[in-house]
């Protein structure tokens, strides 16, 4: 009998299911994602050879080149107890739309009592905010108030969150879930006002500061 001659044809491989699993990831992503919010301040930072990153849990200190000071608290929960503490000192009244958006919020340069209007604006809005920073004069010094109540709420969110991954069955380090202090000044700022910052955190006996600086080429490596 003769033998049977199969055609031969070049395998296909249907993409269409790729693709479509393509886009829902894409979708997903866009959907589940969350933006970094605008900051009020741009800064220009010394720049040095240090490869340290940013960590997580920080509380960071900026000083503008006008001298004017930001605060910033990461972690949403730390937020809203560092805020009901500081609108209880300072006998000020916010609606719970205010005080979501204080906990989404990163960097904010104002006084206690200019925060209801500062909370109201638009990102975009905040940058052209007129306020002359948060306070920390000896009179009303609402720099030192806010780092003291931030360190508190960051090392109860740190305790939370290393109490969680002990249950996990991890391994973690207390000292990496402890908040960090972080000074970011820009080159042009005067001096006198980054030292009364450094002053601030000396009162309270937080001396283990760090300070942001721009990358710049090591020439040992």
């Amino acid at each position: 009998m003769p033998k049977l001659k199969i055609p031969k044809s070049s395998p296909a491989i249907d993409m269409t299911p790729m693709v479509d699993l393509a886009f829902l990831l894409v979708t997903f992503f866009m959907l589940a994602a969350s933006f970094r919010p605008s900051e009020p301040v741009t800064v220009e930072t010394p720049s040095s050879i240090s490869d340290k990153v940013i960590p997580e849990n920080m509380i960071m200190v900026t000083v503008a080149s006008d001298g004017k000071v930001y605060f910033n608290l990461t972690g949403a929960e730390a937020r809203k107890e560092a805020l009901t503490n500081m609108m209880g000192l300072y006998k000020v009244s916010l609606t719970e739309e205010q005080v979501e958006k204080f906990a989404l919020m990163s960097t904010f340069g104002c006084s206690m009592k200019e925060l209801p209007a500062y909370l109201d604006l638009s990102g975009d809005s905040r940058k052209d905010f007129q306020t002359k920073g948060v306070p920390l004069d000896s009179l009303d010094n609402q720099l030192k108030n806010w780092i003291s109540y931030s360190n508190v709420a960051a090392l109860n969110s740190g305790q939370t969150a290393y109490n969680e991954a002990k249950r996990r069955g991890l391994s973690p380090e207390a000292n990496d879930f402890k908040p960090k202090f972080i000074i970011r000044a820009d080159g042009k700022a005067i001096y006198k006002k980054a030292e009364e910052v450094i002053d601030v955190f000396r009162e309270l006996n937080l001396n283990n500061l760090s300070f942001v600086t721009s990358s710049e080429f090591n020439p040992n490596n």
